[in-house]
This record gives structure tokens, C-alpha cells and sequence, in this order.
């Protein structure tokens, strides 16, 4: 169940189902808004998406509320979440899924937003989006390529071709929007060569290892499985929680695999990354690119959770293709 693309005028609603927008700057609050309404949307702002809490987040029945209310109201065409955090997966047993099922439409975010979006793509068909926050809009510098696919997959229908971003940084940009690092982006790597085509999955590793065993977990037949992880994610860290994927039911139907660029701070170095891979005799036959433009670095590519998507890889020039989306 694809929902409808955007068209100049529709509302886009802002939720805080992590974290919440209260610690984000105004400076970076209202880029974000006038990035988004000069591309033609009108931006507007849940109930409780400022609420501050003494918590991780706000409680979690003001979350599920605003969840709901951006689903029933008739008038918002897409819903993006504020940030990441920590605790989204608190809101899973409590969210209407027929509500959400009978309202489809967009619904984006990344990090600990994967608990969401897989699970609403699992409990109701909704292909739901691994893309850029709210927040993500009040970077100054470096947003072009994130800009560009996030317009790309929530207005077009055509087959759209993911390409490499030209550069990419690792700054706390909300900390120092004018001391940037931004480093050159050779492109692809491909660990295995191979074409695969099918349903994609993923988004943060960790987070979406939280459903495993809950009725939350998306089915991984005939998947291909987009996978990043964030600066908390060491070598040892990120091999344990692969590992623990690839003990899932149908694992073995898994078709391919992309990996997301690793933040500096993780020590995953393309060498350390390959010699996890090398270990994983369940990953010979699976075709997987590296490196690729999305995760905790910037810029990122927006892709669906539930969509049908085309990878080939192979060294001379892979390519990531999104089919229906």
C-alpha cells in the first residue's frame, strides 16, 4: 500500500514520537519550516511536539495521540518526525493499526524511527520511508543531496536511481552550523557481486533488532535489507547485533543487502567491516554494497520500508534503484 505523493499545498505534519522538538534550536526550527514551505508544503506541528519531559521522552500517551491525530486528519498528506532518540518502540502495543491502515499516507523518519516505520509497514501494508527528520532540514550546509531525494520519492513515481552523494561529513552540525568537515565520497563499495531485486527493509540495525520476536519484526523473505548503524555501534557492537539478524526466520531468503556509511566515532573502517562479513557464512551468496549514502552522516537518501527496490552490484558500477516506492 504506496500512500499518495505530495502535491504544492499539502500540509505536512511534524510529530515527536522520540525525542522531543523542545531541543532543537529556533534558529534550526524555523530553517527547516521555511525550507519546506518554499518547496510548496505547509508545515504545521502536533500537539505535543514541543512538550518537554523530565523523561527520555514525553509520555507515551501523548505520543500515540499525536500519531493518531496526524493519521485521521483528513487534511495532512505526509508526517515527519522530529528526531531520533531512544524509546519509540515504547509506543508499538499501543497504536491503532486499523486507524493508521484506513488513513494511509507518508510517514518518514530515521534512527530510532526504524521501530516505527517497520512495524507499521509490517502490521498494516503502509510502505512507510527511511528519510530525514524535521530537524535534519535546519542544516545550513551539505542538505542539496538530501533535499533533492526526499522531493525525488514523495513526488515522483517513476523509477528513481540512488546515487552516490558527492561528499559526506560526520559534524555535529546542530552544535556549529559554520565549522564543517565535508570529505570526498568515492562512491559504492561492493562486498559481494551479484543483481538482486525485492521488498525493502531496514534502517537502524540496533533499533530494528529491538522487534525481534515480537509481532512487530517485518518478514525478511525476498527482502533486501538497508542497514546503518550510529556512533554507539563498535565493530564488536555491529557484529553481534548482524549475527543476531541472521538468526531470524527467513533470513535465508534475504536477496541482498546495503550498508550505510559508519560514523567516524564507531572505529568501523571498511577493513574491519569486511573481515565482520567475511565471518558470516550466511552472506556468500548475498550481494552487498557499502558505503552507501545513508545513516548518521550527512547527507542521506530517503528509501521505502516496504517498497520494491534493484541493486546491482557489481565493481565497476553499482547502482541502487528504487522500483516502487
Amino acid at each position: 500500500m504506496i500512500p499518495d505523493k505530495l502535491k504544492k499545498g499539502d500540509e505536512i505534519r511534524v510529530i515527536s514520537p522520540a525525542k522531543s522538538l523542545a531541543i532543537v534550536a529556533p534558529e534550526q526550527q524555523d530553517l527547516a519550516v521555511a525550507r519546506l514551505n518554499q518547496a510548496g508544503f505547509n508545515v504545521t506541528f502536533s500537539t505535543y511536539a514541543r512538550e518537554s519531559s523530565d523523561f527520555i521522552s514525553n509520555p507515551v500517551h501523548h505520543r500515540v495521540a499525536d500519531i493518531h491525530d496526524a493519521f485521521s486528519d483528513p487534511h495532512v498528506k505526509a508526517i515527519l518526525t522530529t528526531l531520533g532518540g531512544y524509546d519509540s518502540n515504547q509506543l508499538l502495543s499501543h497504536l491503532d493499526f486499523d486507524l493508521i491502515q484506513k488513513n494511509p499516507k507518508i510517514f518518514c523518519g530515521y534512527s530510532d524511527i526504524t521501530a516505527l516505520s517497520n512495524t507499521i509497514y509490517k502490521k498494516t501494508g503502509l510502505v512507510t520511508y527511511s528519510g530525514p527528520h524535521f530537524s535534519s532540514f535546519g542544516m545550513e550546509k551539505g542538505i542539496g543531496y538530501t533535499f533533492d531525494h526526499f522531493i525525488k520519492v514523495f513526488t515522483e513515481k517513476e523509477r528513481h536511481s540512488i546515487h552516490p552523494a558527492g561528499d559526506w561529513s560526520d559534524d555535529r552540525w546542530y552544535l556549529n552550523q559554520q565549522e564543517r568537515q565535508f570529505h570526498s565520497n568515492p562512491g559504492y563499495e561492493v562486498f559481494h557481486e551479484g543483481v538482486a531485486e525485492g521488498i525493502s527493509i531496514g534502517g537502524n540495525l540496533c533499533t530494528l533488532n529491538l522487534l525481534q520476536g515480537t509481532e512487530f519484526m517485518p518478514f525478511l523473505m525476498d527482502s533486501i535489507l538497508f542497514l546503518e548503524d550510529d556512533l554507539l555501534s563498535d565493530p564488536s557492537t555491529f557484529d553481534r547485533d548482524l549475527q543476531s539478524l541472521i538468526h531470524q526466520p527467513a533470513f535465508n531468503g534475504v536477496r541482498g543487502m546495503v550498508i550505510g556509511r559508519f560514523q567516524k566515532e564507531s572505529n568501523m573502517d571498511d577493513a574491519t567491516l569486511l573481515q565482520i562479513l567475511k565471518s558470516k557464512k550466511e552472506l556468500e551468496l548475498i550481494p552487498i554494497i557499502y558505503n552507501a549514502s545513508f545513516g548518521h552522516t550527512t547527507p542521506i537518501f530517503t528509501f521505502p520500508i516496504g517498497g520494491k527496490v534493484r541493486m546491482e552490484a557489481n565493481k565497476q558500477s553499482p547502482t541502487i534503484e528504487l522500483l516502487e516506492y
